[in-house]
């Protein structure tokens, strides 16, 4: 138990990226990505496969981000992919599967989440990405991102279906919630961690929604261009922009300050 503990407590280099442009950018794109890639994989090949396959994927994306002591562009951003994907088919399995309306499961995933944030916070005191400089934090970390996947795909379904919005009336809403956050962040100092975990959540069903409404076809309420071809092109997108932060190391500062902020957290 000793050990477990030193374990987690050891501290690493932080291993996550810098919150700037580049960040949201690629965010955004893993969640319309994950949508994408979600459907066109369950019905292409039998669903309990694709979903197998998801989580093997999820599975060892995760086991090498745990594994590595600082952050690599490349490693955390496969990570959010296949969370990204295995998040979605676990949200749908929830609803399609086990029968679950999607504004339950909306409600279900949020209270899961506060949950996470309220025991994070009471172990380490911080909810801030600044400070993943620990495994211990970095459980907590991937944790919440995971719920926060599930969450925003039944949000996103539950105001598109559900409500009626269809997915571009409800694109538009999310990236006005995403855009908020943000701009009270920087215009009027709203709290950082707040306003970071506010923009965070509302990232998933925001590209979700536009990616269904890219790929899926007009008779479901999406222009038609096919969830393969929505799938290919963001993949491309995102391996452009991560390769650019590989060779800029634009998302990365100083790795003293980064070692001297991890001790003091």
């Amino acid at each position: 138990m000793n050990i477990f503990r030193k374990y987690l407590s050891t501290p690493l280099l932080r291993k996550v990226p810098e919150v700037t442009v580049f960040f949201w950018t690629i965010k955004l794109l893993t969640t319309a990505m994950g949508e994408s890639t979600s459907d066109f994989l369950v019905h292409q090949i039998d669903p309990v496969l694709a979903v197998a396959l998801g989580g093997i994927g999820f599975a060892i994306a995760i086991v090498l981000q745990l594994s590595v002591k600082k952050y690599v562009a490349w490693i955390y951003w496969l990570t959010l992919v296949m969370v990204a994907i295995f998040g979605t088919m676990a949200a749908d399995v929830v609803h399609i599967v086990l029968g679950v309306p999607y504004v339950a499961s909306a409600l279900g995933f949020a209270v899961a989440l506060i949950l996470v944030f309220l025991i994070w916070y009471r172990t380490e005191r911080t909810l801030s990405i600044h400070s993943i400089s620990t495994p211990s934090r970095e459980l907590f970390y991937w944790t919440a991102v995971i719920i926060t996947f599930a969450l925003g795909t039944a949000v996103g379904d539950m105001t598109a279906i559900t409500f009626k919005w269809g997915y571009l009336t409800s694109g538009v809403v999310f990236a006005v919630l995403f855009a908020l956050p943000l701009l009270a962040y920087y215009g009027f100092h709203a709290p950082e961690v707040l306003t970071f975990w506010a923009s965070y959540i509302v990232t998933r069903p925001l590209g979700a929604s536009f990616a269904d409404w890219f790929g899926r076809s007009p008779a479901s309420g999406g222009i038609g261009l096919g969830t393969g071809r929505a799938s290919i092109v963001l993949t491309l997108l995102i391996v452009l922009f991560v390769a650019y932060l590989t060779i800029t190391r634009k998302d990365i500062r100083d790795q003293q300050q980064l070692i001297n902020e991890g001790m003091k957290q």
